[in-house]
Order: C-alpha cells, then structure tokens, then sequence
C-alpha cells in the first residue's frame, strides 16, 4: 500500500535513524516496559523500535498491566539448530517455554528463520534483570522484553476515551 501511495521504502540497513516508530504491544506495565511479539517478528520489531528517536506505542487498555508477564506468554526468539537445550537453559531461568507451532504441528518460523517459544513464569519481578539473563543465553536470538525503549503509550478503553502514558526518566 506505500507503494502504491508513492512513499518510498526502504530497508533499515539503509537509513540512519528513524524519526518515529509507531507500533503495537501486548503488554506495558506502568514504567513503560514492554511485552512484544506475540505477532511473531519480535527481533525485527526491537531492531527498528532501538533505531527510532521515539517510540509511541497505540495500544487497547486492557494491555496495560502492573507487571509484565501478567497476561500472555513471553516470547523468545531461539534458533533451531540446539533448541532442546536452550529450551532447557531458559527453563533453569525459571520459566516454562512451549514452542509455538503452525496448525499443522510444524515449528512457528520468524522472518529471521528462527522459532519462538512462548514462555510462562510470570508476572516477572524484576523484567529488566530477565531481559539480560535471557540475552546471555545461547541460543536465545532475542526476547519480546522492551525494557527502556517507549517514549509514550497511547491507550483507549472500552468506552472509547484515549489516555496517554509518558515514560518517566530514568536514573
């Protein structure tokens, strides 16, 4: 559809920066950390979100939570190549990874070739100190832990009225 309206596209390899990203979550907590990914292009989504001045996430109210992890899985993006065992290192984390699959039984497979698996274990009590001990296991790609990265939430209730979230600064 950009195309076809004559705005250019181009790859993120291409640019600099960004200006603005604009996106979804699937859960924000009251720091403005995020839960992401459940769409399944979580590595591609934080490698823009990181790219981007601000960040402004337009999202439904009941994805606002006290602590992340309160409503959905956390996906983790891990290669296939040794899964089993970086499934087993996440679950030493604490966590209970279930792989997600396509209808037909087949591992989910990401934009960047990899799988997903959807991780129970939550609310988190500390999100920022998980999103790094995730990082550091290998086979993990990378999580849909956006700790630190939105600027401003935009949410709308059933009732049809908008508040806005401004992430407070951090120390």
């Amino acid at each position: 559809l950009a195309s076809e309206s004559g705005i250019a596209l181009r790859q993120l390899s291409e640019v600099d920066w960004l200006d603005l990203c604009i996106d979804g979550a699937d859960e924000i907590d009251p720091r403005l950390d995020l839960v992401k990914g459940r769409g399944g292009a979580l590595l591609h989504e934080k490698l823009v979100a990181v790219q981007a001045r601000r960040l402004v996430i337009i999202a439904s109210s009941e994805k606002l939570v006290e602590r992340l992890g309160m409503r959905l899985p956390l996906p983790v993006e891990v290669v296939p190549f040794g899964r089993r065992h970086t499934t087993e290192r996440i679950r030493d984390l604490g966590l209970v990874p279930d792989l997600r699959t396509e209808a037909d039984g087949s591992p989910y497979v990401t934009d960047g070739g990899h799988h997903i698996l959807d991780c129970t274990g939550g609310p988190f009590d500390d999100a920022a100190a998980l999103a790094i001990a995730l990082k550091a296991v290998t086979g993990v790609v990378d999580h849909g832990l956006f700790i630190g990265i939105a600027d401003i939430a935009l949410t709308i209730d059933e009732s049809g009225d908008i508040s806005e979230h401004i992430a407070e600064p951090r120390i």
